[in-house]
């Protein structure tokens, strides 16, 4: 594990000229291979490339920064500022649903709209109602249904008068910015702006190592340039999803798989795929799986494990077995599960989740040196704990005894059920959903959890259809590794809907891309500094882990 203690030698930063777009273009027609470790499709170059964003017009310009041999940052600006967009007011449209706890959403049917629409005019508001199509993804897309919305504001600011209007008429409602909206068609007649950051890492090139890390433990929080001043790193952007709010997990524990030079630390969200490092900074995109057990010597049967380093009956993004309400990824929800056994590393924390249940405590060759009635205790080096909830307190206590062994397995798996093959240099970082496969687009954000039943849409349209900042990976038709981070949320940067951060994969030549946390977490760091803008408030957002490149290589 990195710690904030450990240091590298820093590389020279040498700034070079202002360059033309340099992108590699997809070929038509490739068919996505069902595997999870996807292959470079054959690509031809196109130096005369711009970016799949916009009118296709626009002005764009490049600075291209080396950082060391085979390591460039690009930080690309695209586009210019558009009379055409506004604030506006956005209502949130009471719910049809029979059940009295649905909350309000952005869209609605189209009668419902009108309904609203026709009680704020009559209230003295001008509304109107707006028919919001998404661009057609793999799985997902196209009708979401219409919003209300009211006013044209030259700032923010000015919707007050009219929000305060919405809310005496009995509405809740935003002031909110139509150049983030995202809507179909718009990507293609926008003028903009975006600002763009992409490292670019080439394993033929790069002497150092491009690696994951998440600080002192799991359970933490740090910012990305933390992480990257305390390993010393060249670069860095933030990395995966993780838990964000007390109440679904502990706080900085990774929502999905991660892997840290070679050991297992969480595991997956169903089948969620993930950017996969391995040896010599070679990258894949897989989708894996979880495979868990606790077995003791002589006993054929296994108990599974439900989970890997996060509180026991919490399922951040769910995906897991048995979980309320679906066992199938649900991007940004809860589930739960009353009945669990979930085993802790070292590298959780000072102390285990504490609560209800027992936890069974091993030292580094497997054996039981204690079985605690209650739940939260320190983990043994090189050791582990057993935390058992519900009905599988009594089977964890059957089976693990003072003195008595257990083996306990954790495996990720590939599509094709066999394990994935580590070493010290392998590091897994979750995201989702995949952005290109084999060379083609194929944005599969249903598959993946992004889209919610019986919600009028509304995760969907903020989430996927909307523009948001948005961090994504992908690896190019050379083997290359692309990290790259699209500020967004602010007037001088729209940011990027899903579908447009596909676009931007495709055409920076990324044949395989994958989806990274994005929103207020999104950052870019060179040289201990943030180079992008972040969008929360706060500025910097504290993430759960990153992706770091430094200037030394692992073994």
């Amino acid at each position: 594990m990195i710690t904030p203690n450990h240091r590298f030698p820093r590389a020279s930063i040498t700034a070079l000229a202002v360059a033309l777009p340099v992108a590699f273009l997809a070929p038509a027609g490739a068919s996505a291979a069902p595997d999870t470790a996807l292959q470079a499709a054959a690509v031809t170059p196109d130096p005369s490339a711009k970016l799949d964003l916009g009118s296709p017009d626009l002005p764009e310009s490049r600075t291209v920064t080396t950082l060391a041999p085979g390591l460039t940052r690009t930080s690309i600006t695209r586009g210019t500022p558009n009379q055409d967009f506004f604030w506006t007011a956005e209502v949130a449209v009471p719910s049809t649903s029979p059940d009295p706890d649905a909350p309000a959403s952005a869209l609605s049917p189209q009668a419902q709209a009108q309904k609203v629409a026709d009680k704020l005019n009559a209230a003295g508001v001008v509304a109107r109602v707006e028919h919001v199509q998404s661009p057609q993804l793999a799985d997902a897309g196209g009708d979401l249904g219409y919003r209300v919305r009211a006013g044209h504001f030259t700032a923010k600011a000015d919707g007050g008068t009219t929000v305060a209007q919405i809310q005496a008429a009995g509405y809740k409602s935003s002031v909110i910015y139509t150049g983030w909206d995202g809507d179909e068609g718009s990507s293609e007649n926008d003028h903009g702006p975006w600002k763009l950051e992409v490292l670019t890492i080439d394993p033929k090139e790069f002497r150092g190592d491009l690696t994951s890390s998440f600080g002192p433990n799991l359970e933490d929080r740090e910012k990305t340039s933390q992480l990257a001043a305390g390993s010393g790193a060249l670069a860095a952007t933030n990395g995966g999803y993780f838990v964000m709010d007390p109440g679904a997990g502990a706080e900085g524990d990774p929502a999905g798989a991660a892997v840290h030079d070679g050991k297992v630390l969480s595991e997956p969200v169903g089948d969620r795929p993930s950017l996969v490092i391995g040896a010599k900074n070679e990258t894949s995109i897989q989708r894996l799986h979880w495979h868990g057990t606790v077995t003791a010597p002589g006993n054929t049967a296994a108990l599974p494990l439900d989970g890997l380093n996060r509180v026991p009956g919490l399922i951040r993004n769910c995906g897991g077995t048995d979980d309320t309400p679906t066992n199938l990824p649900l991007h940004d929800f809860t589930c739960t599960d009353a009945n669990e056994i979930v085993t802790f590393t070292p590298e959780f924390g000072a102390s285990t989740p504490s609560g209800p249940g027992l936890e069974a405590v091993l030292d580094a060759h497997g054996t039981v040196t204690a079985v605690n009635s209650t739940r939260g205790t320190a983990v043994p080096a090189g050791g582990h704990t057993l935390q058992a909830i519900g009905t599988d307190v009594d089977k964890l206590a059957a089976l693990a005894k003072p003195g008595s062994k257990l083996k306990i397995d954790t495996d990720l798996l590939n599509e094709g059920g066999k394990p994935l093959k580590t070493s010290a240099t392998t590091d897994v970082v979750n995201g989702g959903p995949t952005l290109v496969q084999n060379g083609e687009l194929n944005v599969t954000a249903k598959r993946d959890g992004m889209v919610r039943a019986g919600d009028s849409n509304s995760f969907f349209y903020g989430w996927v259809h909307k523009r948001n900042p948005r961090t994504f990976a992908g690896v190019d038709a050379q083997g290359r590794t692309l990290l790259v981070t699209a500020d967004g949320r602010q007037t001088t940067s729209l940011g990027l809907s899903i579908k447009e951060a596909a676009d931007v994969a495709r055409s920076l030549g990324m044949v395989n891309a994958i989806n990274l946390d994005g929103g207020g977490s999104t950052t870019m760091v060179q040289g201990g500094q943030v180079v992008n803008s972040p969008s929360d408030a706060t500025a910097e957002r504290p993430v759960g882990d990153a992706l770091l490149v430094l200037p030394g290589r692992k073994g």
